[in-house]
């Protein structure tokens, strides 16, 4: 079945429209292909659990605990402590896995995406600058939220001085689409002095930037392997998954959307921090 033998007004299903497109097409994007078939661009890129296996995604979500608390770890080190734990796995498989999941474990600072050669990479500014007002800095960054049976991935802004999340959506694949919708929603409620991003295409990409650079937003961009140039997102993504997610086992994307909403609404207004004062990021970012 192709995009050009349809019938008009033809009814497809996901699997028979995600089977029509022709991802190496030069004369159509897929983004308009999945716009003329009536699909989510997402569903498109969708892998269903059943095509990573339930012993790799098994893995996987051992993988993302290790990674959660311990990011230095690398590929070794990883593949050691899931045989400490009784997996039959090598260092092939374990690299595999990681790439899969996004995670870069070689370095000590994810990447949830490849940088594009062709994308300009913006210094890192934040180094030795004193955070001591809301709106200064603004960051992001990508993380991987697991399900029972799959996993999709969460983005979110952050407000360095307040640690108030501005922002987050839920995505189903690594596009930048849904972290430029992401983008295009808070600045419309604000902006910030720098914004400062990893070095992902989703964020080099000029479709990200340039929304950024027309607001005269300075872009900050983290050094390759530098875990602590994102210090705030860093710790908000181990707070999301050890009082949330690992304790709820998401079973759907939405469960997880409604969970992740409920923890983000709790953070922002009821969980207080030690370094506010024990004031909470509302407290402190909208007084």
């Amino acid at each position: 079945m192709s995009l050009t033998g349809l019938k008009k007004n033809q009814v497809l299903s996901v699997d028979d429209a995600r089977r029509c497109i022709d991802p190496l097409s030069h004369e159509i994007s897929i983004a308009r292909q999945c716009e003329l078939l009536g699909l989510n661009r997402s569903s498109f890129y969708y892998q269903p659990s059943s095509q990573v296996g339930d012993i790799n995604l098994r893995l996987m979500h051992k993988l993302d605990e290790l990674y959660t608390e311990h990011p230095y770890y690398g590929v070794r080190r990883m593949t050691a402590c899931l045989r400490r734990d009784q997996e039959e796995v090598n260092i092939k498989r374990v690299r595999r896995l990681l790439r899969l999941m996004g995670l870069e474990a070689i370095y000590p600072k994810k990447n949830l995406s490849k940088a594009n050669k062709e994308h300009v990479i913006y210094p890192y500014l934040l180094r030795d600058i004193a955070i001591v007002r809301n709106d200064q800095v603004w960051s992001t960054d990508i993380t991987y939220i697991r399900l029972r049976n799959g996993f999709v991935y969460l983005m979110a802004v952050i407000d360095w001085f307040s640690r108030y999340v501005l922002d987050w959506q839920l995505n189903i694949s690594l596009e930048a689409d849904f972290c430029i919708e992401t983008l295009d929603r808070v600045l419309q409620n604000g902006k910030p002095e720098i914004f400062n991003t990893d070095q992902g295409s989703q964020f080099t990409t000029p479709r990200f930037v340039k929304p950024l650079l027309n607001n005269g937003i300075l872009v900050s961009m983290d050094g390759r392997g530098r875990a602590l140039d994102n210090v705030f997102v860093e710790r908000l993504w181990r707070s999301v998954k050890q009082e949330k997610v690992y304790l709820e086992d998401f079973k759907t994307v939405k469960e997880a959307k409604t969970g992740i909403a409920d923890y983000f609404e709790y953070y922002n207004h009821r969980r207080p921090h030690q370094s506010l004062d024990y004031k909470t990021p509302a407290e402190v970012y909208l007084s």
